[in-house]
């Protein structure tokens, strides 16, 4: 799997953008906040990436950041969101009107968003609460690796409520591998 390329980008045209990474030419779909962060054609780049494998298709997604790589990587795991939904949303709020809209159940702000309709908002709200108070937590408390170690949990099914209790009592100093192997052995027990 492809998780981030460094390039030089030498196309750009909304939503798509090609970079050259070795002589070859990577199409990247990226969000408009991506997309406004962009350097000049033929200027070096770097994006954190994340792949669709279809059976027709592969699809590489870029993102400026990591948080709006793993907001777009939540957003998707929502019964009847796809990619374009997600990078609809991303394009057409800030990840922090984004957050406080969920939080304050805010259906007006999400039904403004392109390809969102009232059903749909209320859907995000109810998936997304949990999840968005459990990112608000870890940006304000915990390190990247501490991150890193809650995100590997949650993609290996683990409850928002177990990782919390499990990941509360590491340090910010925490190595990735060993809080995960500490993590995976409390939660076995």
């Amino acid at each position: 799997m492809i998780g981030s390329i460094r390039g030089t980008l030498i196309d750009k045209s909304p939503p798509w953008i090609q970079v050259d990474c070795g002589g070859i030419g990577y199409e990247i779909e990226v969000p408009m906040s991506t997309y406004y962060h962009l350097p000049e054609l033929q200027s070096d780049i770097f994006l954190h990436i994340h792949m669709v494998v279809r059976e027709d298709a592969q699809l590489l997604f870029g993102f400026h950041t990591k948080e709006e790589k793993s907001s777009f990587k939540s957003l998707i795991k929502i019964n009847g969101i796809g990619a374009k939904v997600a990078l609809s949303i991303l394009s057409g709020v800030s990840m922090d009107q984004f957050s406080n809209a969920i939080e304050q159940q805010d259906v007006s702000l999400l039904i403004k968003i392109p390809g969102i309709g009232r059903k749909t908002a209320e859907r995000l709200i109810v998936e997304l609460k949990d999840k968005q108070d459990l990112r608000l937590q870890q940006s304000s408390q915990h390190s990247k690796n501490l991150t890193d170690i809650m995100d590997a949990l949650e993609a290996l099914g683990y409850s928002k409520s177990d990782i919390q209790k499990v990941t509360k009592n590491f340090n910010e100093e925490t190595n990735v591998n060993e809080g995960i192997k500490q993590a995976l052995q409390w939660l076995s027990s």
